[in-house]
Protein backbone atom coordinates (compact mmCIF):
# COMPACT_ATOMS: atom_id res chain seq x y z
CA UNK A 1 0.00 0.00 0.00
CA UNK A 2 1.32 3.45 -1.32
CA UNK A 3 2.11 6.38 1.50
CA UNK A 4 -1.21 8.60 1.85
CA UNK A 5 -3.48 6.10 -0.06
CA UNK A 6 -5.47 5.91 3.14
CA UNK A 7 -6.38 9.73 3.37
CA UNK A 8 -8.28 11.99 1.00
CA UNK A 9 -6.68 15.36 0.34
CA UNK A 10 -7.13 18.39 2.74
CA UNK A 11 -9.13 21.23 1.60
CA UNK A 12 -7.58 25.04 2.76
CA UNK A 13 -10.23 28.00 3.10
CA UNK A 14 -8.84 31.63 3.39
CA UNK A 15 -11.29 34.38 4.24
CA UNK A 16 -10.04 37.97 4.87
CA UNK A 17 -7.11 36.41 6.37
CA UNK A 18 -3.79 37.98 7.84
CA UNK A 19 -1.07 37.66 9.63
CA UNK A 20 1.14 40.77 11.11
CA UNK A 21 4.70 39.71 12.98
CA UNK A 22 4.84 40.92 16.94
CA UNK A 23 6.31 44.76 16.37
CA UNK A 24 5.59 45.03 12.55
CA UNK A 25 3.25 47.85 11.21
CA UNK A 26 2.74 46.15 8.15
CA UNK A 27 1.05 42.87 7.65
CA UNK A 28 3.19 40.25 6.42
CA UNK A 29 -0.41 38.67 4.84
CA UNK A 30 -3.19 40.73 4.16
CA UNK A 31 -6.91 40.09 3.25
CA UNK A 32 -6.27 36.59 1.81
CA UNK A 33 -9.36 35.00 0.22
CA UNK A 34 -9.33 31.76 -1.39
CA UNK A 35 -10.29 28.48 -1.42
CA UNK A 36 -8.04 25.05 -2.33
CA UNK A 37 -10.22 21.89 -3.42
CA UNK A 38 -8.92 18.68 -1.65
CA UNK A 39 -6.54 17.37 -4.39
CA UNK A 40 -5.86 19.95 -5.56
CA UNK A 41 -1.68 20.83 -6.82
CA UNK A 42 -1.15 24.52 -6.17
CA UNK A 43 2.48 26.72 -7.36
CA UNK A 44 2.21 29.52 -5.08
CA UNK A 45 4.47 33.06 -6.23
CA UNK A 46 4.87 36.45 -5.67
CA UNK A 47 7.30 39.16 -4.93
CA UNK A 48 10.14 38.69 -2.29
CA UNK A 49 7.88 39.43 1.00
CA UNK A 50 4.62 38.69 -0.03
CA UNK A 51 3.66 36.19 2.43
CA UNK A 52 3.98 32.90 1.02
CA UNK A 53 6.01 31.17 3.36
CA UNK A 54 4.24 33.04 6.16
CA UNK A 55 0.80 31.71 4.65
CA UNK A 56 2.37 28.38 4.58
CA UNK A 57 3.64 28.49 8.25
CA UNK A 58 0.57 29.42 9.20
CA UNK A 59 -1.32 26.14 7.06
CA UNK A 60 1.26 23.95 9.10
CA UNK A 61 0.05 25.77 12.43
CA UNK A 62 4.02 26.81 13.50
CA UNK A 63 3.74 30.59 13.21
CA UNK A 64 3.14 30.69 16.94
CA UNK A 65 0.78 32.10 19.54
CA UNK A 66 -0.38 35.59 20.30
CA UNK A 67 2.81 37.02 21.60
CA UNK A 68 4.04 35.75 18.42
CA UNK A 69 1.57 37.83 15.88
CA UNK A 70 -1.57 39.36 15.12
CA UNK A 71 -4.03 37.38 13.24
CA UNK A 72 -7.16 38.56 11.63
CA UNK A 73 -9.64 36.41 9.54
CA UNK A 74 -9.80 33.01 9.31
CA UNK A 75 -8.15 29.91 8.36
CA UNK A 76 -8.76 26.51 8.26
CA UNK A 77 -7.18 23.42 7.22
CA UNK A 78 -10.29 20.47 6.49
CA UNK A 79 -12.90 23.11 8.41
CA UNK A 80 -10.21 23.16 11.70
CA UNK A 81 -7.87 25.46 13.03
CA UNK A 82 -4.33 24.74 11.52
CA UNK A 83 -3.19 24.59 14.95
CA UNK A 84 -5.80 21.56 15.49
CA UNK A 85 -4.88 19.09 12.54
CA UNK A 86 -2.36 17.02 13.93
CA UNK A 87 -0.87 15.03 11.69
CA UNK A 88 -2.65 16.35 8.75
CA UNK A 89 -0.06 19.20 7.44
CA UNK A 90 3.29 18.35 6.07
CA UNK A 91 5.83 21.00 5.43
CA UNK A 92 8.93 20.91 3.87
CA UNK A 93 11.83 23.89 3.85
CA UNK A 94 13.88 25.69 1.55
CA UNK A 95 17.20 24.02 3.76
CA UNK A 96 18.38 20.19 3.73
CA UNK A 97 20.13 20.32 6.89
CA UNK A 98 18.28 22.03 8.82
CA UNK A 99 15.45 19.45 8.63
CA UNK A 100 17.63 16.29 9.65
CA UNK A 101 16.77 15.60 13.10
CA UNK A 102 18.54 12.17 13.69
CA UNK A 103 21.16 9.83 13.06
CA UNK A 104 19.92 7.21 10.63
CA UNK A 105 17.80 7.56 8.41
CA UNK A 106 15.39 5.45 8.98
CA UNK A 107 14.80 7.13 12.77
CA UNK A 108 14.96 10.47 10.65
CA UNK A 109 12.04 8.99 8.52
CA UNK A 110 10.19 7.63 11.34
CA UNK A 111 10.80 10.43 13.92
CA UNK A 112 6.62 12.57 12.54
CA UNK A 113 5.53 9.42 12.78
CA UNK A 114 6.23 8.59 16.54
CA UNK A 115 4.96 11.91 17.57
CA UNK A 116 1.64 11.95 16.05
CA UNK A 117 1.30 8.38 17.83
CA UNK A 118 1.29 5.94 14.80
CA UNK A 119 1.45 2.31 16.19
CA UNK A 120 5.11 0.90 16.09
CA UNK A 121 4.37 -2.22 13.77
CA UNK A 122 2.62 0.31 10.91
CA UNK A 123 6.07 3.03 11.56
CA UNK A 124 8.43 0.73 9.46
CA UNK A 125 6.02 -0.23 6.78
CA UNK A 126 5.53 3.46 6.29
CA UNK A 127 9.00 4.26 6.37
CA UNK A 128 9.95 1.74 3.74
CA UNK A 129 7.25 2.72 1.52
CA UNK A 130 8.12 6.42 1.84
CA UNK A 131 11.70 6.05 1.49
CA UNK A 132 11.05 3.70 -1.53
CA UNK A 133 8.08 6.50 -2.83
CA UNK A 134 10.82 9.72 -3.11
CA UNK A 135 13.74 7.40 -4.65
CA UNK A 136 16.32 7.61 -1.98
CA UNK A 137 17.77 3.88 -2.50
CA UNK A 138 19.94 3.58 0.86
CA UNK A 139 19.24 1.26 3.78
CA UNK A 140 17.12 2.70 6.80
CA UNK A 141 20.84 2.08 9.14
CA UNK A 142 22.67 4.75 6.53
CA UNK A 143 24.10 7.70 8.42
CA UNK A 144 22.29 10.92 7.55
CA UNK A 145 25.65 12.83 7.63
CA UNK A 146 26.25 10.98 4.29
CA UNK A 147 23.68 12.06 2.24
CA UNK A 148 24.22 14.89 -0.46
CA UNK A 149 21.58 18.03 -0.10
CA UNK A 150 19.40 16.55 -2.72
CA UNK A 151 18.99 13.27 -0.76
CA UNK A 152 18.89 14.99 2.18
CA UNK A 153 15.76 16.94 0.87
CA UNK A 154 14.27 13.90 -0.07
CA UNK A 155 14.51 12.16 2.94
CA UNK A 156 12.83 15.28 5.11
CA UNK A 157 9.80 15.00 1.69
CA UNK A 158 9.75 10.68 3.05
CA UNK A 159 9.31 11.91 6.78
CA UNK A 160 6.29 14.25 6.03
CA UNK A 161 5.13 11.51 3.48
CA UNK A 162 5.47 8.38 6.07
CA UNK A 163 2.62 10.97 8.28
CA UNK A 164 0.52 10.38 5.20
CA UNK A 165 -0.93 14.14 5.33
CA UNK A 166 -3.95 15.38 3.51
CA UNK A 167 -2.20 18.58 2.81
CA UNK A 168 2.19 18.64 1.28
CA UNK A 169 3.51 22.12 1.97
CA UNK A 170 7.08 22.89 0.07
CA UNK A 171 8.75 26.20 0.79
CA UNK A 172 11.17 26.39 -2.07
CA UNK A 173 12.61 23.01 -1.86
CA UNK A 174 14.98 23.04 -4.73
CA UNK A 175 16.74 26.68 -3.50
CA UNK A 176 19.65 25.52 -1.83
CA UNK A 177 20.19 22.67 -4.66
CA UNK A 178 22.54 22.07 -7.30
CA UNK A 179 21.22 21.09 -10.39
CA UNK A 180 21.69 17.30 -10.12
CA UNK A 181 19.50 18.19 -6.25
CA UNK A 182 17.11 20.09 -8.16
CA UNK A 183 16.51 17.11 -10.70
CA UNK A 184 15.92 14.50 -7.61
CA UNK A 185 13.97 15.89 -5.70
CA UNK A 186 11.49 17.27 -8.54
CA UNK A 187 11.16 13.78 -9.77
CA UNK A 188 10.41 12.41 -6.49
CA UNK A 189 7.57 15.27 -5.68
CA UNK A 190 6.51 14.15 -9.85
CA UNK A 191 6.61 10.21 -8.38
CA UNK A 192 4.63 11.54 -4.88
CA UNK A 193 1.63 13.46 -6.96
CA UNK A 194 1.34 10.16 -9.01
CA UNK A 195 0.80 7.56 -6.11
CA UNK A 196 -1.23 9.96 -3.48
CA UNK A 197 -4.13 12.13 -3.38
CA UNK A 198 -2.94 14.71 -1.05
CA UNK A 199 -3.36 18.38 -1.31
CA UNK A 200 0.00 20.43 -2.82
CA UNK A 201 1.13 23.56 -2.52
CA UNK A 202 4.63 24.46 -3.62
CA UNK A 203 6.27 28.05 -3.25
CA UNK A 204 9.22 28.57 -5.69
CA UNK A 205 10.35 31.61 -7.45
CA UNK A 206 11.76 29.21 -10.70
CA UNK A 207 8.45 28.44 -12.02
CA UNK A 208 9.67 26.44 -15.01
CA UNK A 209 10.77 23.61 -11.98
CA UNK A 210 7.24 23.07 -10.88
CA UNK A 211 4.95 24.37 -13.29
CA UNK A 212 4.35 20.76 -15.48
CA UNK A 213 3.21 19.29 -12.06
CA UNK A 214 0.55 21.98 -10.73
CA UNK A 215 -3.14 22.90 -11.91
CA UNK A 216 -3.45 26.17 -10.32
CA UNK A 217 -1.02 28.80 -9.73
CA UNK A 218 -1.96 31.69 -7.18
CA UNK A 219 0.16 34.66 -7.29
CA UNK A 220 -0.06 36.89 -4.12
CA UNK A 221 0.21 40.52 -4.18
CA UNK A 222 2.61 42.32 -2.59
CA UNK A 223 0.07 44.66 -0.84
CA UNK A 224 -2.20 41.87 -0.15
CA UNK A 225 -5.21 39.55 -1.39
CA UNK A 226 -4.37 37.72 -4.45
CA UNK A 227 -2.70 39.02 -7.98
CA UNK A 228 -3.71 36.38 -9.97
CA UNK A 229 -5.44 33.00 -9.97
CA UNK A 230 -5.92 30.24 -12.75
CA UNK A 231 -4.41 27.99 -14.62
CA UNK A 232 -0.51 27.61 -15.15
CA UNK A 233 -0.93 28.69 -19.09
CA UNK A 234 -3.94 31.41 -17.86
CA UNK A 235 -1.86 32.85 -15.55
CA UNK A 236 2.11 32.84 -16.67
CA UNK A 237 1.07 33.67 -20.45
CA UNK A 238 -2.00 35.99 -20.40
CA UNK A 239 -0.48 37.78 -17.24
CA UNK A 240 3.26 37.10 -17.79
CA UNK A 241 4.20 41.18 -18.00
CA UNK A 242 2.42 41.94 -15.24
CA UNK A 243 3.96 39.54 -13.37
CA UNK A 244 7.47 40.06 -13.89
CA UNK A 245 6.61 43.72 -13.21
CA UNK A 246 5.93 42.28 -9.91
CA UNK A 247 8.26 40.25 -9.21
CA UNK A 248 7.69 36.79 -10.64
CA UNK A 249 10.04 34.66 -12.65
CA UNK A 250 8.33 34.15 -15.72
CA UNK A 251 9.82 31.25 -17.96
CA UNK A 252 11.00 32.21 -21.03
CA UNK A 253 11.29 36.16 -20.04
CA UNK A 254 15.16 37.11 -19.34
CA UNK A 255 16.44 39.45 -16.97
CA UNK A 256 17.59 42.90 -18.72
CA UNK A 257 20.58 43.75 -17.40
CA UNK A 258 22.88 44.74 -20.04
CA UNK A 259 25.88 42.19 -20.90
CA UNK A 260 28.77 43.27 -18.25
CA UNK A 261 32.45 43.69 -20.64
CA UNK A 262 35.22 41.72 -19.66
CA UNK A 263 37.65 42.56 -17.14
CA UNK A 264 41.19 43.98 -18.44
CA UNK A 265 44.14 41.31 -17.13
CA UNK A 266 46.55 41.65 -15.02
CA UNK A 267 44.38 43.41 -11.97
CA UNK A 268 46.40 43.43 -8.73
CA UNK A 269 45.72 39.93 -7.06
CA UNK A 270 44.21 40.04 -3.83
CA UNK A 271 44.02 36.51 -2.33
CA UNK A 272 45.86 33.87 -3.50
CA UNK A 273 46.27 30.15 -2.36
CA UNK A 274 48.99 28.06 -2.35
CA UNK A 275 48.68 23.93 -2.30
CA UNK A 276 45.57 24.90 0.15
CA UNK A 277 43.65 21.96 1.16
CA UNK A 278 40.42 22.63 3.05
CA UNK A 279 38.53 20.82 5.90
CA UNK A 280 35.34 21.28 7.73
CA UNK A 281 36.69 19.18 10.59
CA UNK A 282 40.49 18.31 11.60
CA UNK A 283 39.77 15.09 10.33
CA UNK A 284 37.21 15.86 7.48
CA UNK A 285 39.27 17.15 4.78
CA UNK A 286 37.22 17.53 1.62
CA UNK A 287 39.21 18.84 -0.92
CA UNK A 288 43.34 19.80 -1.77
CA UNK A 289 45.73 21.04 -3.65
CA UNK A 290 44.13 24.06 -4.29
CA UNK A 291 45.64 26.98 -6.34
CA UNK A 292 43.68 30.00 -7.10
CA UNK A 293 44.00 33.89 -7.24
CA UNK A 294 41.29 36.51 -6.70
CA UNK A 295 42.24 39.47 -8.17
CA UNK A 296 40.79 43.31 -7.64
CA UNK A 297 38.34 43.99 -9.24
CA UNK A 298 37.08 40.63 -10.71
CA UNK A 299 34.57 37.80 -9.18
CA UNK A 300 35.23 34.62 -8.86
CA UNK A 301 32.63 32.17 -8.71
CA UNK A 302 32.97 28.63 -6.82
CA UNK A 303 30.70 26.22 -8.56
CA UNK A 304 30.17 22.42 -7.78
CA UNK A 305 27.77 19.69 -6.52
CA UNK A 306 26.26 20.21 -3.15
CA UNK A 307 28.91 18.18 -0.22
CA UNK A 308 32.01 18.84 -2.75
CA UNK A 309 33.49 21.99 -0.59
CA UNK A 310 32.20 24.97 -1.74
CA UNK A 311 31.35 26.65 1.63
CA UNK A 312 34.60 25.53 3.43
CA UNK A 313 36.76 26.58 0.55
CA UNK A 314 35.10 30.13 0.71
CA UNK A 315 35.16 30.51 4.76
CA UNK A 316 38.36 29.16 4.48
CA UNK A 317 39.48 32.01 1.99
CA UNK A 318 37.54 34.56 3.88
CA UNK A 319 39.68 33.65 7.09
CA UNK A 320 37.13 32.11 8.94
CA UNK A 321 38.53 28.39 9.04
CA UNK A 322 42.35 27.36 9.44
CA UNK A 323 43.59 25.82 6.68
CA UNK A 324 43.77 22.02 6.45
CA UNK A 325 47.65 22.02 4.58
CA UNK A 326 48.71 24.77 2.56
CA UNK A 327 48.12 28.61 2.68
CA UNK A 328 45.66 31.62 1.62
CA UNK A 329 47.83 34.17 1.46
CA UNK A 330 46.65 38.37 1.35
CA UNK A 331 48.51 40.29 -0.82
CA UNK A 332 48.46 44.08 -1.90
CA UNK A 333 45.87 46.51 -0.38
CA UNK A 334 43.94 43.58 1.25
CA UNK A 335 47.11 42.73 3.32
CA UNK A 336 48.60 46.39 4.48
CA UNK A 337 48.63 46.48 7.96
CA UNK A 338 47.55 43.26 9.02
CA UNK A 339 49.93 41.21 7.56
CA UNK A 340 49.19 37.99 4.89
CA UNK A 341 47.82 35.22 6.51
CA UNK A 342 44.01 36.23 7.04
CA UNK A 343 43.08 33.11 9.42
CA UNK A 344 45.56 35.73 12.11
CA UNK A 345 43.69 38.77 11.47
CA UNK A 346 40.98 40.20 14.49
CA UNK A 347 37.84 40.98 14.05
CA UNK A 348 38.14 44.75 13.68
CA UNK A 349 40.98 43.75 10.53
CA UNK A 350 38.88 41.57 8.83
CA UNK A 351 35.84 43.95 9.23
CA UNK A 352 36.77 46.59 6.89
CA UNK A 353 38.67 44.15 3.95
CA UNK A 354 36.71 40.74 4.04
CA UNK A 355 32.53 40.65 4.49
CA UNK A 356 31.19 37.33 4.79
CA UNK A 357 28.17 36.56 3.92
CA UNK A 358 26.83 33.03 5.30
CA UNK A 359 24.84 30.38 3.52
CA UNK A 360 22.21 30.95 6.15
CA UNK A 361 21.42 34.67 6.98
CA UNK A 362 20.34 34.18 10.45
CA UNK A 363 23.72 32.65 11.91
CA UNK A 364 25.62 36.58 10.91
CA UNK A 365 22.46 38.76 12.88
CA UNK A 366 22.86 40.18 16.34
CA UNK A 367 20.47 43.36 16.34
CA UNK A 368 16.99 43.47 17.03
CA UNK A 369 16.29 45.61 14.38
CA UNK A 370 17.06 45.91 10.66
CA UNK A 371 18.69 49.30 11.03
CA UNK A 372 20.60 48.68 14.10
CA UNK A 373 21.93 45.30 12.12
CA UNK A 374 23.45 47.35 9.46
CA UNK A 375 25.00 49.71 11.82
CA UNK A 376 26.82 47.35 13.65
CA UNK A 377 29.89 47.01 11.55
CA UNK A 378 30.13 50.90 10.63
CA UNK A 379 29.99 51.49 14.25
CA UNK A 380 32.63 49.24 14.90
CA UNK A 381 34.60 50.78 12.90
CA UNK A 382 34.49 54.08 14.23
CA UNK A 383 32.31 56.12 12.00
CA UNK A 384 30.82 59.38 12.35
CA UNK A 385 27.08 59.15 13.04
CA UNK A 386 26.26 61.15 9.88
CA UNK A 387 28.31 58.71 7.47
CA UNK A 388 27.11 55.66 9.66
CA UNK A 389 23.30 56.88 9.23
CA UNK A 390 24.22 57.67 5.26
CA UNK A 391 25.38 54.28 5.06
CA UNK A 392 22.68 52.62 6.40
CA UNK A 393 20.02 54.59 5.05
CA UNK A 394 21.80 54.20 1.03
CA UNK A 395 21.77 50.34 1.28
CA UNK A 396 17.83 49.90 3.08
CA UNK A 397 16.38 51.90 0.39
CA UNK A 398 18.64 49.85 -2.42
CA UNK A 399 17.88 46.80 -1.21
CA UNK A 400 14.10 47.44 -0.67
CA UNK A 401 14.63 46.83 2.64
CA UNK A 402 13.33 50.45 4.05
CA UNK A 403 9.82 49.58 5.08
CA UNK A 404 11.44 47.46 7.37
CA UNK A 405 13.86 49.06 8.84
CA UNK A 406 12.44 48.69 12.52
CA UNK A 407 11.02 45.11 11.75
CA UNK A 408 13.23 42.14 13.69
CA UNK A 409 15.57 40.71 11.03
CA UNK A 410 14.27 37.08 12.24
CA UNK A 411 10.50 37.63 11.21
CA UNK A 412 11.97 38.89 7.50
CA UNK A 413 10.88 36.47 4.95
CA UNK A 414 13.77 34.37 3.02
CA UNK A 415 14.46 36.62 0.55
CA UNK A 416 14.62 39.78 2.77
CA UNK A 417 16.69 37.65 5.41
CA UNK A 418 19.11 37.52 2.04
CA UNK A 419 19.30 40.86 1.17
CA UNK A 420 20.38 41.98 4.93
CA UNK A 421 22.78 39.99 5.02
CA UNK A 422 24.35 41.05 2.01
CA UNK A 423 23.82 44.24 3.03
CA UNK A 424 25.17 44.06 6.56
CA UNK A 425 29.10 43.15 4.45
CA UNK A 426 28.23 46.17 2.36
CA UNK A 427 27.81 48.64 5.27
CA UNK A 428 31.57 48.35 6.20
CA UNK A 429 32.93 48.68 2.20
CA UNK A 430 35.28 45.76 2.39
CA UNK A 431 37.80 45.38 -0.48
CA UNK A 432 37.00 41.74 -0.80
CA UNK A 433 33.43 40.19 -0.47
CA UNK A 434 32.77 36.36 0.40
CA UNK A 435 29.28 35.64 -0.58
CA UNK A 436 27.46 31.83 -0.32
CA UNK A 437 24.20 31.47 -2.67
CA UNK A 438 23.72 35.48 -2.27
CA UNK A 439 20.79 35.05 -4.57
CA UNK A 440 19.00 32.18 -3.01
CA UNK A 441 15.13 33.14 -2.36
CA UNK A 442 14.97 36.13 -4.71
CA UNK A 443 12.45 37.27 -7.54
CA UNK A 444 12.50 38.27 -10.56
CA UNK A 445 13.15 41.56 -9.50
CA UNK A 446 15.41 41.82 -6.53
CA UNK A 447 17.64 39.04 -8.17
CA UNK A 448 18.42 41.88 -10.87
CA UNK A 449 18.92 44.19 -8.13
CA UNK A 450 21.72 42.49 -6.25
CA UNK A 451 23.15 41.37 -9.82
CA UNK A 452 23.28 44.71 -10.59
CA UNK A 453 24.28 46.03 -7.07
CA UNK A 454 27.20 43.55 -7.27
CA UNK A 455 28.44 44.82 -10.81
CA UNK A 456 28.47 48.60 -9.38
CA UNK A 457 31.13 46.99 -6.47
CA UNK A 458 33.09 45.34 -9.15
CA UNK A 459 33.59 48.67 -11.54
CA UNK A 460 34.54 50.52 -7.98
CA UNK A 461 37.15 48.10 -7.58
CA UNK A 462 36.02 45.59 -5.14
CA UNK A 463 36.48 41.90 -5.58
CA UNK A 464 33.89 39.42 -5.37
CA UNK A 465 34.60 35.33 -4.43
CA UNK A 466 30.81 33.62 -4.36
CA UNK A 467 29.52 30.19 -3.76
CA UNK A 468 26.57 29.65 -6.23
CA UNK A 469 24.48 26.74 -7.97
CA UNK A 470 22.34 29.77 -9.78
CA UNK A 471 23.73 29.14 -13.67
CA UNK A 472 22.24 32.86 -14.35
CA UNK A 473 24.17 34.92 -11.53
CA UNK A 474 27.22 33.17 -12.87
CA UNK A 475 27.05 34.32 -16.12
CA UNK A 476 25.92 37.90 -15.15
CA UNK A 477 28.72 38.13 -12.65
CA UNK A 478 31.91 35.96 -13.26
CA UNK A 479 34.74 36.93 -14.31
CA UNK A 480 36.26 33.30 -13.25
CA UNK A 481 34.68 30.09 -12.76
CA UNK A 482 36.06 27.43 -9.83
CA UNK A 483 34.76 23.99 -9.91
CA UNK A 484 34.99 22.23 -7.09
CA UNK A 485 34.01 18.21 -7.74
CA UNK A 486 35.56 16.95 -3.94
CA UNK A 487 38.67 15.41 -3.09
CA UNK A 488 40.93 14.24 -5.19
CA UNK A 489 39.61 15.83 -8.08
CA UNK A 490 40.77 18.21 -10.94
CA UNK A 491 40.36 21.52 -10.34
CA UNK A 492 39.82 24.07 -13.47
CA UNK A 493 40.17 27.59 -13.17
CA UNK A 494 39.19 28.95 -16.42
CA UNK A 495 37.80 32.08 -17.36
CA UNK A 496 33.85 32.76 -18.07
CA UNK A 497 34.74 35.92 -19.95
CA UNK A 498 36.93 36.14 -22.43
Amino acid sequence: MLVGATRGGASVDARDWGWRHSGRRRWAVSELSLRIEPGERILLLGASGSGKSTLLHALAGVLGGDEEGEQRGTLRVNGAEPGNAKGQVGLVLQDPDSQVILARVGDDVAFGCENIGVPRGEIWRRVQDALEMVGLDVPVGHPTSALSGGQKQRLALAGVLAMQPGLLLLDEPTANLDPVGVREVRESVARVLAHTDSTFIVIEHRVEIWKDLVDRVIVLGADGGVLADGSPSDVLLAQGVALTASGVWVPGVPHTLPIRPPRETGQPTLLSTNSLAIARTRDCVVAENIDLEVPEACALLITGPNGAGKSTLALTLAGLLRPAAGRVVASGALAAGAGSDPIRWKSRQLLSRVGTVFQDPEHQFVAGTVRAELAVGPRALGLSDALLHRRVDDLLERLRLDHLAEANPFTLSGGEKRRLSVATVLATQPRLLVLDEPTFGQDFRTWQEIVALLRDLLDAGTAIVAVSHDADFVAAVADREFRVEGRGSKYDLSAVLP
